[in-house]
């Protein structure tokens, strides 16, 4: 976990540096998505070729809404936001996704909020304390840290001067701050429709196939309905090409299998955990690769954010732990009847 954490903090910054290249953020999302097609759909058809159940029009459906949410909603907004704001900053914002999700399953009555019991109060509290830390990153900034800029930058031959990141404005920070937790709900929203087609469809590689070919489609669809100009679909041997072969290839084709093996192996709260190892990652490889600059209010914010994310995560893990007591005691009464 730690592993993909750092493919992920990578991606982050590959993006942000394609990004400031004059890469269209659309175009990006479409290209990522192809590569991610082109390397999966031989491996899902020849692993699971034997164990595949039959593609309904109803799991076909899901995958399609799988991938307009998870894929296509998501990542374009999620790249706007590191576009007008920073990659640090994005990847703090990312952290409120255990909280949208439980709004989310609150709003559609899939979960009933218990504040009478200590894992409801956390959960609830936790979610609170998350988006408070987002709106502290919004509309706060605060003095500056410069104690990574007092390390030595690696010079990126690629990039000039004029590409180097500028400290976003307010108003990219407040709409890329939206445009961030939009793209929280967006993912809590494939989550719960993921978990559904996980019951009916249990091929990890198909789904993850899929999913990213209708992603492909439907990002390509919008990037040129939006970008037209061929100068931005050109890829050479350059940043925008490194960027898109890595975020198709090695962020979708290696690591959401790698990140589906650990799930497999240790479950959504082990995983969850890790989530604020990537906020460390891009925040060092940010001030040292891309010169951005660390704030106070980003800081104070991150903090909140993740506090507010481990709430949650107590919430849950006290909730599964209850369901798993009763589970064995039924299972126990059971046998005992049976004897």
């Amino acid at each position: 976990m730690v592993g993909v954490q750092l493919l992920f903090s990578v991606l982050n910054i590959l993006i942000k540096l394609a990004l400031n290249d004059g890469m269209d953020a659309r175009v990006l999302v479409a290209y990522r998505f192809m590569f991610a097609s082109v390397f999966l759909c031989p491996i899902a058809f020849f692993v699971e070729r034997k164990t595949r159940p039959p593609l309904t029009k109803k799991v076909l459906l899901h995958l399609f809404l799988c991938g307009l949410f998870g894929f296509t909603v998501n990542q374009n907004l999620y790249v706007l936001a590191i576009k007008l704001t920073s990659a640090t900053f994005v990847t703090a914002i990312a952290n409120l996704t255990p909280a949208a999700t439980f709004i989310l399953v609150i709003l559609t009555r899939l979960e009933t909020l218990k504040l009478r019991e200590p894992a409801g109060q956390a959960k609830f509290v936790g979610t609170l304390v998350g988006m408070g830390g987002a709106m502290l990153l919004t509309f706060y900034k605060g003095p500056e840290f410069k104690l990574l800029h007092r390390l030595p930058h690696p010079k990126l031959g690629h990039i000039s001067e004029a590409h180097h990141s500028h400290p976003p404005s307010t108003s990219h920070q407040i709409v890329g701050s939206f445009l961030g937790i939009i793209s929280c709900f967006s993912y809590a929203t494939w989550l719960v429709i993921q978990a559904k087609v996980g019951e009916v469809y249990p091929c990890h590689y198909s789904i993850a196939a899929i999913v990213c070919f209708f992603g492909a489609i439907q990002s390509t669809i919008m990037a040129v309905c939006v970008q037209r100009e061929m100068e931005q679909w050109r890829l050479g041997l350059n940043i925008r090409l490194y960027s898109s072969a890595y975020a198709g290839l090695i962020a979708s084709g290696f690591a959401f299998p790698l990140l589906s093996w650990c799930l497999r192996k240790k479950g959504p709260l082990f995983i969850a955990v890790f989530s604020p190892l990537m906020l460390i990652f891009v925040a060092a490889l940010s001030a040292l690769l891309l010169d951005e600059a660390l704030y106070l209010g980003s800081v104070l914010g991150s903090i909140l954010i993740v506090g507010g994310l481990y709430l949650v995560l107590w919430g849950k893990a006290k909730e599964q732990a209850k369901v798993l007591k009763e589970d064995n005691l039924d299972h126990q009464r059971q046998r005992g009847e049976l004897e």
